[in-house]
């Protein structure tokens, strides 16, 4: 049974849909990563999950009971902001114990005054100190416990907006890109640190991010969503190798996949001297795309079987290099990635050919579906003979 399941989440401002029919089940324990350009929904299905925006239609179905209509507050989701939402005034053990207050303290026990004289405030006040103890020492934060936001590090807030979240044992985790303030190296050690949160907590994880490395060295599953659509929910791997529509094609890998014009000819794509047969029905016209990544496309020997492109410029990454190469024949720009070692001795304005191996080219059709390419046919006019 799933831990957390939506079916057929949509909702609109006005005229605009923001979400469009969305559908989702977690299981226990497992990470989804929802990933996708500004704008797409993503943060806007979290706050429905929430409880702090209402869906136009859908349900939500969390830990086997319907919460579409529960308040907040009633649903036990913890979540991490991208502000992280810390009270400045507090310190971060202060911080820490707020949600477990509101849950254990009465009305009247939360009182400045008359609070502490309340029958059970000391014996609550205890458990809380003691679990913000124990969460702060999981999170080695201990020490940070009578420091104020204001005298913390973005990565230390980070952590205690972390352990704010994970002291009360909720249901669900929902993170709204929690890491986009943190610089570039501390952003790669807290992506280990939530991970490690989330396998101890051993709750479904709902996780935020536009930063598709995020996502993908994160996550269980990944969700691309695009204008409001959730187009593919799939392992990294799938996502990354496998993308069920071009839009997933172009917005996962960096760097970005090459598309390309092709064209159906006699049941197969043609591109070039390269034939592939499509497994499944041809789509409606003629025009396709072949998409093929960067590190797929390599040197070769001008031999008329490859394409003579110009290189435009050069990126040095350190353990590889980016050719951006003009193709002759039909002007796009194609990207290729290299060892250092095969790219010595290239420059801007140099000639050169371009392969890449037609197993790995993907094939999508003018609505941005994927096709189906199988066989490489050896004989680029064996089909024509036939025609």
């Amino acid at each position: 049974m799933s831990a957390l399941s939506l079916s057929s989440i949509s909702k609109s401002y006005g005229d605009i849909a923001i979400l469009k029919n969305i559908s989702l089940d977690v299981p226990p324990g497992e990470f989804i990563a929802l990933v996708g350009p500004s704008g797409c929904g993503k943060s806007t299905l979290l706050r429905i999950l929430a409880g702090l925006d209402h869906a136009d239609s859908g349900e939500i179905v969390i830990g086997g009971r319907e919460m579409s209509d529960v308040a907040a507050a009633g649903r036990n989701i913890a979540m991490v902001f991208q502000s992280y939402a810390l009270y400045p005034h507090l310190t971060a053990g202060q911080n820490i114990a707020v949600p477990l207050a509101m849950r254990r303290l009465s009305s009247l026990q939360r009182l400045p005054f008359l609070g502490p004289v309340m029958p059970g405030y000391r014996a609550i006040r205890t458990g809380i100190s003691r679990d913000v103890q124990e969460t702060a020492k999981a999170l080695k934060i201990d020490h940070l416990l009578e420091r104020k936001p204001g005298q913390m590090s973005g990565g230390q807030r980070q952590r205690v907006a972390l352990a704010r979240a994970m002291v009360r044992h909720p249901s669900v985790f929902l993170m709204d890109e929690p890491l986009s303030n943190l610089d570039a190296n501390l952003r790669v050690h807290a992506r280990g640190e939530i991970v490690e949160l989330h396998r101890r907590a051993g709750v479904p994880t709902v996780y935020v991010t536009h930063d598709q490395a995020e996502a993908l060295s994160m996550a269980d599953r990944v969700a691309v969503m695009i204008g409001g659509q959730m187009l593919q929910l799939a392992p990294p791997q799938v996502i990354y190798d496998d993308p069920a529509h071009i839009e997933v094609a172009r917005f996962v890998g960096q760097p970005r996949i090459n598309l390309l014009p092709a064209r159906v000819e006699y049941g197969t794509v043609a591109f070039g001297d390269m034939r592939m047969a499509l497994e499944e029905a041809d789509p409606a016209g003629p025009d396709v795309t072949i998409g093929i990544r960067p590190e797929f496309v390599r040197l070769a020997a001008d031999d008329g079987s490859s394409l003579p492109a110009c290189i435009e410029r050069m990126e040095f990454l350190g353990s590889e290099v980016i050719l951006f190469c003009r193709l002759n024949a039909i002007g796009e720009i194609v990207l290729a990635k290299l060892a250092p070692a095969e790219a010595a001795g290239l420059a801007a304005g140099m000639t050169v050919a371009l392969s890449f191996a037609p197993d790995k080219a993907m094939v999508f059709a003018p609505d941005g579906r994927r096709l189906r390419a199988s066989a490489v046919l050896a004989d680029a006019g064996r089909e024509k003979a036939h025609g």
